[in-house]
C-alpha cells in the first residue's frame, strides 16, 4: 500500500499538487471500457482485488494517484445489460453510497466528498503513524474506491479538486477511527454516509491515542495544514487517557490540558471546536440490566473544560447507555465485535469485544452523533442527505434487518485500545 520512504512521498505531493490544482485536473473513467490495474506509474486503475468481469458480481476497487485534498466524485452507477446493487465506500471502509438498485438499462449518479491525504506534512514533519498504519488505504498516495454490493455495477468515475465543501475533521481513538478491516468498525466511517457533496469527512483518529499521543503524533498539525477558516474539528477522547500515569496524569490535569491546546490550536485558524463525550463500553451491572461507568471522571472534565471554554458537547456517552440499555444484556453484542469461532477467515476462537464497534453498531452510533450535531444546530445539518431519519438510541434500527456487505479484507486481531 503506502510506500515507507517519507522523503520521496513529500517530492511527489508537492510536485502533484501544484500541477492539479493549477490546472483545477477532473479525471474521469469509463468503467465499460478495459481499465489497467492501478500503478504509480500509470496512477490510476483497479486496485487491492482482481479486476472485476462482465458476468462478476464481487466487490472491486478503483484507485487514482492524488495529492491531500478534498475531491468530489461523482458515479454513474449500474449496467446496460443487467442489474444491479452497489454499495460504495471509498478509502479505508468509508460508507458514502449505501443502497443503489438499478434494473437492466438503468443508470443512477451519486456525488460525495471525499478527504485525501498522506502523512506528509511539510519537508521536515509526517504524521507519526503506527506500523499497523502503514498499510491503511487512508495513508497512501492515492485516492481508493470500493464498489461492493450484491451485484455491483459501475459505468463511470469522476474525480475533481473540491474547495468549496466544509470540512469535519475527527480526532479520537478506536471508536472513531476508519478501521481498515472486517469486522471492525467505527462511527466515523459509517457518518460520511448522511451528507451530500457540500460536506466533507476527514477522519484523522487512531486505534489506542489519548488526546496527548495524538497532540504528540502529530496529527492535529496535519490537520491544521489542511483546515479552512469555518471548519470544524471534533474530539471524543476519553478511552484511553483514563490509563495514563505518571506525574500530571489525570482527567482535569493531563486530559484538560491536551483539550485546551486542541481548542487553541483549532481556533487559532478560525476553526470550530466541538467536543465528543466517549462511548460507553459494554459493561452491565449484576442486574445486567444498566451500564456501569467505567470512565472515571473523564467525561465530566470534558464538559468542564467545554464549559469553560465556551465549546459545544455531544453527549456521546449518555446515548450509546441508552442505546445499550434499550438493547438490553444479550442483544446489546450485536452492536459489537462479538462473534463465533470461524465467523470470519482464520478465526479460530470466539470474539467477544465490548469496546469495539462492528458496523451495525458502528452505523447507530453515527446517527447518535448526527442527532448531537442537529440538537447542537450546527449550520451544516443543513447539508444531510434527503433519506435521513432523525434518530433515537431508545429505539434503534433493528439488527436483524440491518444489511452490511464486507469489504474483502479481514482481521482478528483487537485494535489498540479498550
Amino acid at each position: 500500500m503506502m510506500m515507507n520512504s517519507y522523503s520521496r512521498l513529500a517530492v511527489i505531493f508537492a510536485f502533484c499538487g501544484m500541477g492539479l490544482y493549477s490546472q483545477a485536473q477532473v479525471f474521469s473513467y469509463d468503467l465499460t471500457a478495459p481499465q489497467p490495474v492501478y500503478s504509480d506509474e500509470v496512477g490510476y486503475g483497479y486496485d487491492v482485488v482482481a479486476p472485476p468481469t462482465a458476468k462478476s458480481t464481487s466487490p472491486f476497487y478503483f484507485s487514482v494517484k492524488v495529492p491531500d485534498g478534498n475531491y468530489k466524485v461523482t458515479v454513474t452507477l449500474g449496467a446496460k445489460k443487467k442489474a444491479a446493487h452497489t454499495v460504495v465506500r471509498a478509502e479505508s471502509r468509508r460508507l458514502f453510497v449505501e443502497d443503489a438498485k438499478t434494473k437492466k438499462g438503468e443508470f443512477k449518479t451519486c456525488s460525495f466528498v471525499v478527504s485525501k491525504r498522506s502523512p506528509f506534512i511539510n519537508e521536515k514533519t509526517n504524521v507519526r503513524i503506527k506500523d499497523r498504519e502503514k498499510d491503511y488505504l487512508n495513508w497512501d498516495n492515492r485516492l481508493t474506491l470500493e464498489f461492493n454490493g450484491a451485484a455491483p455495477a459501475v459505468k463511470q468515475i469522476k474525480i475533481e479538486p473540491d474547495t468549496t465543501a466544509v470540512t469535519l475533521f475527527l480526532c479520537g481513538n478506536s471508536t472513531v477511527v476508519d478501521q481498515n478491516l472486517e469486522p471492525w468498525a467505527s462511527w466515523g466511517q459509517m457518518i460520511p454516509r448522511w451528507f451530500t457533496d457540500k460536506v466533507a469527512i476527514s477522519n484523522h483518529a487512531e486505534s489506542g491515542l489519548t488526546a496527548t499521543s495524538f497532540l504528540a503524533q502529530n496529527r492535529l498539525e496535519k490537520i491544521l495544514t489542511m483546515m479552512r477558516p469555518g471548519d470544524y474539528v471534533f474530539c471524543e477522547f476519553g478511552h484511553n487517557d483514563q490509563k495514563e500515569k505518571g506525574p500530571g496524569a489525570g482527567a482535569y490535569y493531563n486530559f484538560a490540558f491536551a483539550l485546551k491546546k486542541f481548542i487553541d490550536l483549532v481556533r487559532a485558524k478560525q476553526g470550530n471546536v466541538v467536543f465528543i463525550t466517549p462511548t460507553q463500553r459494554r459493561q452491565f451491572d449484576d442486574a445486567k440490566l444498566h451500564i456501569k461507568e467505567t470512565h472515571a471522571n473523564y467525561p465530566e472534565a470534558m464538559r468542564a473544560v467545554a464549559e469553560r471554554e465556551q465549546v459545544p458537547v455531544i453527549e456521546l456517552h449518555d446515548m450509546t447507555r441508552t442505546f445499550f440499555e434499550t438493547l438490553g444484556f444479550e442483544n446489546s453484542k450485536r452492536g459489537l465485535v462479538h462473534y463465533p469461532a470461524n465467523t470470519f477467515p482464520d478465526q479460530p476462537k470466539e470474539l467477544a469485544d465490548n469496546t469495539h464497534f462492528n458496523p451495525y453498531g458502528a452505523y447507530e452510533v453515527a446517527k447518535m452523533v448526527v442527532m448531537g450535531m442537529k440538537e447542537l444546530k450546527l449550520p451544516f445539518v443543513s447539508n444531510l442527505v434527503p433519506e435521513w431519519v432523525d434518530y433515537n438510541p431508545a429505539a434503534p434500527d433493528d439488527f436483524n434487518m440491518f444489511k452490511w456487505y464486507p469489504s474483502v479484507i479481514f482481521e482478528t486481531k483487537k485494535p489498540d485500545g479498550n
